[in-house]
């Protein structure tokens, strides 16, 4: 199936994101930028990982906390897109991130785990964490979207 042959408007935002991230020549997002997989898309929840590299790099050495809070964000706002129904899309209106531990970027495996809290007809909220490979806290997040029906 080719991006051409999909009537997104009238998938459930769960179906689109299923159908986006399994087709062959699918459009390109920010995950492709940053070599995130996808682990898990379900109703309100939604699980992205990728490993850390050089190029990661804070000028400590570290990874940069924007690549945790990219993963956050990702994570976050796809779960509330899980939700939605067809032709209804949303944008994030504000992310607060809390780092934990500082993150090496010798590619250690990140997994962001994003789960809705409410959604609601104008605004959603949901939260999320970021695990190392060793299933310690990394960094945790809440986000609110604002939903566009």
């Amino acid at each position: 199936m080719t991006t051409a042959e999909i009537d997104y408007a009238k998938l459930s935002g769960l179906e689109l994101l299923r159908t986006a991230m399994t087709m062959e020549n699918r459009p390109r997002f920010i995950g492709d930028l940053l070599g995130m997989e996808v682990d898990e898309l379900e109703h309100g929840r939604v699980v992205f990982a990728l490993r850390t590299r050089q190029d990661f790099a804070n000028p400590l050495g570290s990874t940069h906390g924007g690549i945790c809070a990219t993963l956050l964000d990702s994570a976050m706002g796809c779960a509330v897109h899980t939700t939605l129904e067809p032709g209804v899309g949303y944008s994030t209106l504000e992310l607060k991130v809390n780092y934990i531990r500082s993150v090496p970027t010798d590619g250690q495996r990140l997994t962001a785990t994003g789960t809705t809290i409410h959604v609601g007809r104008s605004t959603a909220t949901a939260e999320g964490r970021v695990v190392d490979e060793q299933g310690r806290l990394v960094a945790h997040a809440t986000t609110t979207c604002v939903i566009f029906r």
